[in-house]
């Protein structure tokens, strides 16, 4: 496949119990989505330092395009204190006034943005007026043919029910998880059990396709009346950050090629299983888990 994908949003460094690991929803939606076959880049902003360097470095060793990922001369490297709790599910603090904030949008990010088959944006990076206006913009700039991708990704307080409707109008596919619809059905007074209120959201926001994960009880995917479930494949939880990312990439790259939803879910799960059972939210991906995308 030769497909262009970008992830809009936040990087940083996530630091783990093990050690310090690349980290933010964008920079993993766009290293999964690059083991899976596609050319994917990052737009964001890091420091003019140290860590800013060395995640510039690692981000050019996963083969992942830098050309929009913006240094800020003053405000630092993003960073996030990552503890994971006895089910291996992760607790964040996430650290503000940081460069990420302040994503301004430059030529090269407007570049990539207008010449995507798929962007992936989330809440978080829209937690400072600067960079939600600037993602905004980009989203905006891209192609009426691509998928906008909201990974609506709920952290602390960080976001709005403005700021999570404006998201909705600009995307044509939601990744949502459990933790999240509840939310998003208290938020928009949805009604009902998870079907319905996937499809009230599906219809309201016009919306291509609504991904929901629910964990150990595996994946629902709704587009255009067609429902799609799998049970979940079972695994040993290491931790389960960059899971979700990996989900939506496959199922991102599935739709680019026009596969079956029933197909898009099994092997979008089997991805998202075995990011679960390793530390970090970029394993290596093995042969047989890129090679259907890879030859598709």
């Amino acid at each position: 496949m030769n497909v262009k994908v970008v992830g809009i949003g936040e990087v940083l460094w996530d630091l783990l119990p093990g050690g310090r690991q690349l980290g933010g929803a964008p920079a993993n939606f766009a290293y999964h989505a690059h083991a899976l076959g596609a050319e994917a880049r990052v737009v964001s902003r890091v420091g003019s330092d140290e860590l800013g360097r060395e995640l510039l470095r690692r981000l050019e060793e996963l083969d992942l395009l830098t050309d929009a990922v913006e240094v800020d001369p003053t405000a630092p490297t993003g960073t996030v204190t990552v503890e994971v709790k006895a089910d291996g599910q992760p607790q964040f603090t996430i650290h503000e006034n940081v460069a990420w904030d302040r994503i301004a949008g430059e030529a090269a990010g407007r570049r990539a943005a207008a010449a995507a088959d798929a962007l992936c944006f989330g809440t978080l990076a829209q937690r400072s007026e600067v960079s939600r206006r600037s993602i905004r913009a980009l989203l905006k700039a891209s192609p009426t043919t691509s998928l906008r991708i909201l990974d609506i990704n709920l952290r602390q307080d960080y976001y709005s029910r403005e700021i999570i409707e404006e998201s909705l109008t600009l995307a044509n596919i939601l990744k949502v998880n459990e933790t999240e619809l509840e939310r998003l059905a208290e938020m928009f007074g949805l009604p009902g059990d998870e079907h319905q209120r996937i499809a009230e959201l599906a219809r309201s926001f016009q919306l291509r396709l609504v991904a929901y994960t629910r964990g150990e009880r595996g994946s629902l995917l709704h587009s255009e009346g067609y429902w799609s479930e799998h049970p979940g494949v079972p695994v040993k939880v290491v931790d389960t950050v960059g899971a979700g990312e990996s989900f939506t990439a496959a199922v991102a790259l599935g739709m680019l090629a026009g596969w079956p939803m029933d197909e898009i879910n099994r092997r979008a799960s089997a991805v998202a299983a075995f990011v679960c059972s390793q530390p970090g939210g970029t394993p290596e991906l093995p042969e047989q888990l890129r090679a259907p995308f890879l030859t598709a």
